[in-house]
């Protein structure tokens, strides 16, 4: 029988002292209250908050970054959820917390997708939230901290209306293992130097509670994919690499789309020549 190796002392500790910090700064932390159906805005940003965080999108990283995506969407309409689930240290009943966030994303995303057809997710994961995050995008965080296995994944359907995933101090990370496939291009994952919940041997328990500083580079990279057109995302097999016909253009590279790049014309020189000048190739004619 095969036995999990049990996790260094020091940064078991490290990890415990990370959720004390964050429980102590929120009180008697409660599950975030289901919001009402949200409208069609263009963008849906949901967000999963991290173990016992603050707030409704959460104090530390939800309201910063969707505060920045607001600004660097401008011109788009947004709208906003927070994944309705405990966020506790519940990693041992039948769902346990994870799990039960994942469902509640999926659920959400399925039905905000069929009430508004032309509506696209920015999804967003912090700490134990990024567990949430990455399990519903098919990515199982069973065995991380406060991980747990998969429930469901978002259908293929809604995939392309994905337009960007932003983790923070995602627990995974500590594992060895990264969101791959399809929403690799898709995804910044924000990890701390030190940061013991996902870092494997990271000491530094300050570092898993600075993520709000990273807010505006997330919120930039989420809207350089926003403008890459729904019908450009690639929908090839996970894994599979999308198909490039010549070189992209900055922008499209960030998209991971399969768009073609217009060269520019080189302007015509125009000039009379000179006497006795001919063209490269050309005889000279008979006089």
């Amino acid at each position: 029988m095969h036995f999990p190796r049990p996790t260094r002392p020091r940064r078991a500790a490290a990890q415990l002292a990370v959720m004390a910090l964050v429980a102590a700064g929120s009180g008697l932390a409660a599950a975030a209250a289901p919001a009402s159906a949200a409208t069609c805005a263009n963008i849906d940003v949901v967000v999963a908050r991290g173990t016992f965080e603050p707030g409704t999108l959460g104090t530390i990283v939800g309201d910063p970054v969707y505060a920045a995506l607001q600004s660097a969407l401008a011109g788009k309409s947004t709208s906003s959820y927070p994944v309705n689930y405990p966020a506790s240290l519940d990693v041992f009943s039948n769902p346990n917390s994870a799990t039960r966030g994942n469902t509640d994303l999926v659920n959400h995303v399925t039905s905000q997708a069929t009430a508004c057809p032309s509506q696209r997710f920015i999804l967003v994961g912090y700490s134990q939230g990024a567990n949430v995050v990455d399990n519903s995008i098919g990515i199982s965080s069973d065995g991380a901290l406060v991980g747990g296995p998969i429930s469901e994944t978002i259908p293929s359907s809604i995939q392309p209306r994905i337009a960007a995933i932003l983790l923070f101090g995602n627990p995974i990370r500590a594992q060895g293992k990264s969101v791959t496939g399809i929403y690799a291009s898709r995804t910044d994952d924000f990890c701390a130097s030190g940061d013991p919940v996902c870092q494997s041997g990271g000491l530094n328990v300050g570092a898993h509670l600075g993520y709000g500083s990273d807010a505006s580079a997330a919120a930039a990279f989420a809207a350089a994919l926003v403008g890459c057109p729904l019908a450009r995302w690639p929908q090839a097999r996970e894994g599979a690499a999308p198909t490039r016909r010549r070189a992209l253009t900055p922008r499209w590279r960030a998209c991971g789309c399969a768009g073609r790049r217009r060269r520019p014309r080189r302007p015509r020189r125009r000039g009379r020549r000179l006497p006795g000048a001919r063209r490269a190739g050309t005889t000279p004619r008979a006089s």
